[in-house]
């Protein structure tokens, strides 16, 4: 993903919503979509359970609302991930019932629809009651006695309650339920050594039982990693065990299939959906840095900082205090004198905060930071209050006040907290210019005014 300070965009102009101030959203369309975005969820839209939907109606309501995709992305996740807070804690009170449901020929993308639960989640909990963690994590063959085995006495019976969940979960490790969700064909492919001896049963059960193979006619399955698309191992280590001339198909459990389904159908969690995050973080980060370099402000990063020893560290530690002008808040024009500076006799400035020259030099004060954070999110009303704001704040009581950039726009200010003056919030880049204590302005590119 290549980023660049023009990329972050929304409307075509690096604007989100109609708001005259770039990256900040206006209250009417900051309601309507957050509205949208809680009902959607409510009502467990085929969206959150298709890539392809999840993508399409993000799209068509972005333009809607005036907001950018990955402004109304981030704000969809944000709210669902409220909507999990609230919501997950009786779905997973009726554990025994879901795996009740899947044991008895559910599949794991129907059980998250009827249940409004992400896949990869369902996934997880089935994994967790089900599967056994001695699996060596290397699919071998599945023996024929697995699939001609009538599991017609079985068929209806339910889990050992919570003996059995128990047993299952207690038994089954943090690190093999991730590394399963990761690589379910390495690690679920085989039923006989993945799955609990007493679950064995559900393997003739299901939608998707009539892929599971039995090996024969000299093929391979090439299994292929999760994330780089590159294969496993080599498909000789599957081999008959009596024969090393031959190879053998390779019959995959109908749990890994229902895993790898579930995984490939959550358009907002999993292994994948992790990796992009975590990688779009640091590549804005990075770029944060990048942009502070050709601006000349000298700062040390969070990895600095931490081998030093600091804890509870921001992005960027600013070496020195820097002014940036910001727009005032609308509640409130002079009431923090903490890292406040009287405007400079200085030609007007123009950054990112401001997007023409309309503006009344009153709306606009000087801020002093030490510090910014990066977010590479949609900075919405309670995802701010109750996670960034309380993070940012200890920055604060550390370092001073600081500045907390949403790549990716932000709710209207006069919504979002400011830690009583010390948290400056922008959206979309850095500003473009600084003043330095010494009184010079350091711009993108290093220039100075």
């Amino acid at each position: 993903m290549n980023i660049s300070s023009n990329n972050v965009s929304g409307n075509g102009n690096g604007n989100l919503g109609r708001s005259h101030h770039p990256y900040e959203c206006s209250s009417s369309d900051y309601d309507r979509a957050e509205s949208w975005c809680r009902q959607t969820i409510s009502s467990g839209h085929e969206m959150m359970f298709s890539l392809q939907s999840f993508h399409r109606e993000i799209g068509r309501a972005s333009h809607r609302f005036g907001l950018s995709f990955e402004a109304l992305h981030s704000l969809f996740r944000n709210a669902h991930v409220t909507h999990m807070k609230r919501n997950s804690h009786s779905l997973r009170s009726q554990t025994m019932r879901h795996v009740k449901s899947y044991l008895n020929g559910q599949s794991l993308l129907t059980l998250a629809k009827r249940c409004n639960y992400p896949p990869s989640m369902m996934a997880r909990l089935i994994v967790e009651n089900v599967a056994s963690s001695s699996s060596s994590g290397v699919v071998d063959v599945v023996p024929k006695s697995l699939l001609s085995t009538d599991g017609n006495s079985n068929h209806n019976n339910a889990p050992r309650g919570g003996g059995g969940g128990g047993t299952a979960s207690n038994n089954t490790s943090k690190k093999f339920i991730t590394e399963a969700l990761r690589h379910p064909e390495k690690m679920l492919g085989c039923a006989s050594t993945s799955l609990l001896p007493e679950y064995l049963f559900s393997e003739k059960n299901g939608p998707n039982n009539t892929n599971i193979r039995e090996g024969g006619g000299g093929e391979t399955v090439l299994l292929l990693d999760n994330f780089s698309g590159k294969p496993l191992y080599d498909g000789d280590a599957v081999l008959l065990a009596n024969d090393n001339n031959h190879r053998r198909s390779t019959p995959l459990s109908r749990l890994c299939l229902e895993v790898r389904e579930a995984i490939d159908s959550d358009p907002m969690y999993g292994p994948r959906q992790d990796r992009e995050r975590h990688n779009v973080g640091i590549e804005y980060e990075l770029l944060l840095e990048q942009t502070l370099r050709s601006m000349d402000v000298p700062f040390e990063t969070e990895a600095e900082l931490r081998v030093r020893g600091t804890a509870r560290t921001p992005d960027i530690l600013l070496s020195c205090p820097v002014g940036v002008r910001v727009r005032r808040r609308k509640e409130s024009r002079s009431n923090y004198p903490l890292g406040s500076m009287p405007s400079p006799q200085k030609p007007r400035i123009v950054n990112n905060l401001e997007e023409d020259g309309d503006d009344d030099d009153d709306d606009y004060e000087w801020k002093i930071i030490c510090w910014i954070d990066s977010k590479a999110l949609f900075g919405d009303i309670e995802t701010h209050t109750n996670s960034v704001l309380p993070q940012v704040e200890t920055y604060v009581h550390r370092f001073g006040p600081g500045l907390v950039l949403y790549w990716f726009g932000h709710a209207p200010l006069s919504r979002l907290g400011d830690g009583h003056g010390d948290v400056v919030i922008v959206g979309g880049n850095v500003p473009e210019l600084m003043m330095m204590p010494t009184g010079e302005f350091h711009g993108q590119g290093g220039q100075r005014g």
